[in-house]
């Protein structure tokens, strides 16, 4: 009797079986450095490339709003499904990737998301546009906890915070990309070219994220990253537990919890940047699409420098202590928002200047707040289930965050000379008080240690 573990689509997807170690240990060396490069710079670029197909509607709401379409509330429920649905879709593969080959799984979401996002700008009707993003969002849940569990398996903890914070500049480079190029799209040719583009482009990267992104080294005869890099207190002798074991131990460790409502809170902030900022510069400060795309680039290209520098710092100067580093970031965000919303009409360079600080702390924060806290303190084996437990809290409250984001914007609606625009004052408030909260449930990171 055929079993779902023979299943040809469980098997093409599940990690390879361990081949026979290489005996020679030059050529594991030069083999090893040769596929860590090559897998980390697939994760990282192919990452990037998920944002394209997350972040089109940010850059499109105006024009989907003038063009009578949707309303900003309805817009903001349009976006919470994809959330709830990446929450959902990032705990539940969190579990699975730590069995799974990553590449194929991330080249299957990048292709999949394209996909929708091709179906997306060919539609209309509100109920059609909540479930295509809903599904979405369950694609794009296949990008991140795979390319963590990636690193993991492929980088030891003394290298992992840097090697972490190098690759969440896919997040920045994402955002550039679809804040510049997008933006300069949908105003050219209208909304709906805003979801085609990214969805063919995408369509070509996922083929080759499946070519690049590997599997575990033991697959390729490599011995785990612990032995490799000569970590004694990981390779030490002794019964290791099954990964469903120590998967369970992250689902009941309370500090997982901690870290992961500090994520939840820190999400609504980032996410109230990256769904709504666009809309708030063409409306507040007068810009046009192109010029609030520009304006979002500098926010990205500042978050690329503040990421690279977050877990490199925290590994060199603070023996890969993460609370100096995190406060540090948190104090210039609250700061931040604060200036974008004070600072008058007007004022370019100001505006450029909060927007490139807005940049940098959240580009820092997403290392620390995305995964890189509780990666430090939960089994390596069971990553993938720390970065679904993370994740499940992080969109959670971006989805709320959208939400409640769409209702206080919906509620400042008023119309000047048959031009609709709105207020930002409350929804600032809220987060930015996110961020405060946030920055107070993290204080649990100044009393744990990493574990290997």
């Amino acid at each position: 009797m055929t079993t779902w573990s023979d299943h040809l689509l469980v098997r093409f997807f599940r990690t390879g079986a361990d081949r026979e170690r290489l005996g020679d240990a030059t050529a594991i060396a030069s083999r090893y450095r040769k596929l860590q490069w090559l897998t980390f710079v697939g994760v990282t670029v192919g990452y990037g490339f998920f944002y394209t197909t997350r972040l089109s509607l940010a850059v499109a709401k105006k024009s989907m709003i003038d063009a009578g379409v949707t309303s900003a509330d309805q817009l903001g429920v349009i976006g919470s499904a994809l959330l709830f649905a990446y929450a959902i879709g990032k705990f539940g593969n969190g579990f699975l990737a730590d069995r799974a080959h990553v590449g194929r799984l991330m080249s299957a979401g990048l292709i999949a998301s394209a996909l929708v996002n091709l179906a997306f700008g060919y539609s209309s009707a509100f109920g059609v546009l909540v479930l295509l993003w809903a599904l979405n969002g369950w694609f794009q849940s296949l990008g991140a906890t795979p390319s963590v569990v990636n690193l993991t398996h492929w980088f030891s903890q003394r290298e992992r915070g840097t090697r972490y914070s190098i690759w969440s500049i896919a997040h920045s480079l994402g955002e550039g990309m679809t804040y510049f190029a997008t933006a300069a799209l949908v105003s050219a040719c209208g909304w709906r070219f805003g979801f085609w583009g990214p969805g063919v482009v995408c369509v070509c990267v996922g083929v080759v994220i499946a070519k690049v992104v590997l599997d575990r080294p033991s697959v390729y005869g490599l011995p785990p990253i612990a032995e490799f890099a000569g970590d004694l207190s990981a390779t030490a002798a002794g019964p290791k537990p099954e990964i469903g074991e120590q998967q369970l131990q992250v689902v009941k460790n309370p500090i997982v919890w901690l870290l992961g409502l500090a994520s939840a809170t820190f999400y609504v902030t980032r996410y109230g940047v990256n769904s709504w900022l666009v809309l708030y510069l063409q409306e507040a400060k007068a810009y046009d699409l192109v010029a609030a795309g520009l304006g979002m680039t500098v926010l990205a290209i500042s978050g690329l420098i503040g990421t690279v520098l977050a877990g490199t710092i925290s590994d060199a100067l603070f023996g890969a202590r993460r609370g100096p580093v995190l406060y540090s970031y948190g104090a210039l965000l609250i700061a931040s928002l604060v200036a974008l919303y004070l600072v008058p009409p007007g004022h370019v360079w100001l505006d450029r200047a909060a927007l490139a600080a807005c940049g940098f702390a959240i580009g820092g924060m997403l290392v620390f707040m995305g995964g890189l806290l509780v990666v430090d303190i939960c089994p390596k084996r069971a990553t993938g289930a720390a970065m679904g437990m993370i994740g499940l809290f992080a969109y959670v409250g971006a989805a709320v965050q959208d939400v409640v984001s769409g209702i206080l914007i919906e509620r400042g609606r008023f119309v000047v000379d048959g031009a609709v625009s709105h207020h930002f004052g409350p929804v600032f408030c809220f987060w930015i008080s996110a961020a405060v909260v946030s920055l107070a449930l993290a204080a649990v990171v100044w009393f744990v240690k990493p574990v290997e």
